[in-house]
This record gives C-alpha cells, structure tokens and sequence, in this order.
C-alpha cells in the first residue's frame, strides 16, 4: 500500500516506544471523534551483517523472521497503548524501508500523519527526532507531534485533583 488517497484517515507512525504509543493513543481519539479510518505503520529494515561481501553470512534471522518480529511489534504495541478490544478498528502496516520513507508514502493523501515525541529534549536538543524531523520537513498533510505525558506532571495533576483534595483535609 503506497498511501491513502480517501482524506478521511489518521496515519500513526508505530515503533514500539512510550512516544508512539501516546501517539497512537491520540490518534485513536482523534479517530474516533473524526469518525475516521486509522492506519498504524511499522517500518522496519533487514539488520546489517556487518560483514564483507566474501565473509560467511552470519546466522541472524531470516528477513521473513525480521519481517514478522516487525508485526510483532507492531501488533503489541497496539494492543498495549489501546487495549485487547479496541473500539475503534485500526489497520495495521508493516512496511520494509527507511521509517520516515515509509511514514511519507503511507500519509499521502491522508487527514493527518501522527507521530511520537519526548515531553523534553536533553541537553537542549529537540524533542523530535530524525524520522520525526524528517516527516516534518517533507510531509504534504499536517503532522502532529505528541509528546509523551511527563510523569512529574501527571503525578502534581493526581495530588492536585478535586477527588484527592477533599481526602488530603481529612
């Protein structure tokens, strides 16, 4: 599948990290509220050898078990970030290819391209990654970045929440 051309999906780059799957998370909402399709995609890339071309080839995974280790992932990644039942139907792409490549050819067309990021870069590096800066730079629909949720924040919200208030005066 090289893009969806209907304008009515949400494509959601997948890699198996806590900022892909705030991302998925929010596109599945988005989705749902949208009444639109969503497309989860996995890119992934044979792992080098290493080795010359004239060395023996070493006894790595086949590139059909690199593929479906890549389904793997992608298939819990869905199912941890949305749970065994999802209300919302998500497709799932696994492509071979440089993962921004295959994250550009898969948003053609689409609503939007939806992808992971830090809450914070360290060091003053930015937050976005490579795939992610790349996607940016040469995407023909909107992206969104989502950053995954800072713990710190989360746990100030909790302590800080009406239902919790009423029980700290106790």
């Amino acid at each position: 599948m090289s893009g969806h051309t209907d304008g009515n999906t949400i494509v959601v780059g997948v890699d198996g990290s806590e900022a892909s799957m705030a991302a998925l998370r929010w596109a599945a909402e988005q989705a749902a509220a949208l009444h639109t399709d969503l497309v989860a995609v996995h890119a992934w890339e044979p792992a080098a050898n290493g080795h010359a071309p004239y060395a023996p080839a070493p006894s790595g995974p086949t590139p059909a078990q690199e593929r479906e280790r890549a389904a793997q992932v992608l298939a819990a990644t869905v199912r941890e970030a949305l749970g065994p039942r999802t209300g919302h139907a998500v497709l799932r792409i696994v492509v071979e290819g440089p993962p921004a490549r295959v994250l550009l050819q898969q948003a053609r067309g689409v609503m939007l391209l939806a992808l992971g990021r830090k809450a914070h870069g360290d060091f003053g590096l930015p937050s976005v990654g490579p795939v992610g800066r790349e996607c940016l730079r040469h995407a023909t629909v909107p992206v969104v970045t989502v950053p995954v949720a800072d713990r710190c924040q989360e746990s100030v919200a909790a302590f800080n929440s009406p239902s919790l208030a009423g029980s700290r005066a106790s």
